[in-house]
């Protein structure tokens, strides 16, 4: 069988990757620090004969005595609520984390895709964003700790591409949700189920007039999949242009939930993107890709998942510590 190492293998995305490349007879080394993933995310996969997960912090050298065909590097903070708590680490991950995952797709002769984001793009000033947008990002605001280690996570792609002839892709991946998110998560589908669930007010920063495009995770991962197994690599978007505003959105949720709440307005937080939309020009010509699953339909399947969970595992979704993990 091909073997393939997945970094952030117990995070949202990586155990999704991970699901996909086993159905695709592909081995699986998931590795994970647990810092923001979790172990229940993979359960699923705990007798299967080939996956083996290995804790482990990417930041600190790897070694994996297995060849490898392939190398998935998903490990990172994602959501605000977790890289502006532990801004080191996200910058560590994008930059030492990286470093290492690409010296080690060079030592195994390894294809390597890495996971970057519509983040890069920053607050942007075109619209929607295509790959050749350059972007317009704040280097020393809150949120520049995450965009310029996905920043720096392609330069150094790049540079190993050019200079080492490593076999790379580059995923910027738009907003994706799912099952298997965390109620703590911190961005505005959990956010907003949360809330749901709990009977609480649905909360919007600013006047809700800010726009988002949402991509469900199973549309997600087929565009991740098709693009490691394509021979592109420069950066591709794949996320669903479908755009809604997030007072919209919240009108949604109100009604998927069938619940009462009002909407309650507080300050929109520093540099937060007025608008996110992706131009998925190149994933519809380069990998005969685009997303299959309505919003409507994706939202209904993350609300049951959420709906589904014990208080006990709802109650672990929204409460975590960062303390114990250095800096």
């Amino acid at each position: 069988m091909r073997k393939a190492l997945v970094t952030g293998a117990a995070g949202f995305l990586g155990s999704h990757l991970c699901d996909k490349l086993l159905a695709n007879d592909i081995s699986v080394i998931g590795m994970d620090n647990l810092i923001t993933g979790s172990m229940s995310n993979i359960a699923h996969l705990e007798e299967n004969p080939n996956f083996r997960f290995v804790h482990h912090d990417v930041c600190e050298f790897i070694d994996i005595k297995e060849e490898l065909d392939y190398i998935l590097h998903f490990a990172s903070p994602a959501s605000p609520i977790d890289y502006l708590k532990i801004p080191i680490q996200t910058l560590k991950v994008g930059a030492l984390g990286t470093h290492n995952v690409l010296g080690l797709a060079r030592a195994k002769n390894a294809r390597i895709l890495v996971a970057s984001t519509s983040e890069i793009y920053g607050d942007p000033l075109v619209h929607p964003q295509t790959e050749d947008y350059f972007g317009n990002v704040n280097t020393i605001g809150p949120r520049g700790v995450y965009d310029e280690a996905k920043r720096y996570l392609e330069s150094i792609t790049m540079a190993y591409h050019r200079y080492h002839a490593v076999d790379t892709r580059i995923i910027r991946i738009f907003n994706t949700y799912g099952p298997r998110m965390r109620l703590n998560d911190g961005r505005v589908i959990p956010a907003f189920m949360g809330q749901a669930l709990r009977g609480e007010d649905l909360t919007v920063f600013g006047d809700g007039s800010q726009t988002r495009s949402f991509c469900f995770v199973e549309d997600e991962i087929e565009g991740i999949y098709r693009l490691l197994l394509s021979d592109y690599h420069l950066p591709v978007n794949i996320g669903n242009p479908d755009e809604i505003s997030i007072l919209d959105f919240a009108k949604e949720i109100i009604k998927l939930t069938g619940t009462d709440q009002k909407i309650v307005f507080k300050p929109l937080p520093k540099n937060d993107p007025l608008q996110r939309k992706p131009d998925i020009t190149k994933a519809r010509e380069i990998l005969g890709w685009q997303p299959k699953i309505r919003r409507k339909e994706g939202m209904q399947r993350t609300y049951d998942y959420f709906k589904s969970l014990s208080r006990e595992e709802l109650n672990k979704m929204e409460h975590r510590d960062f303390s114990s993990f250095k800096s």
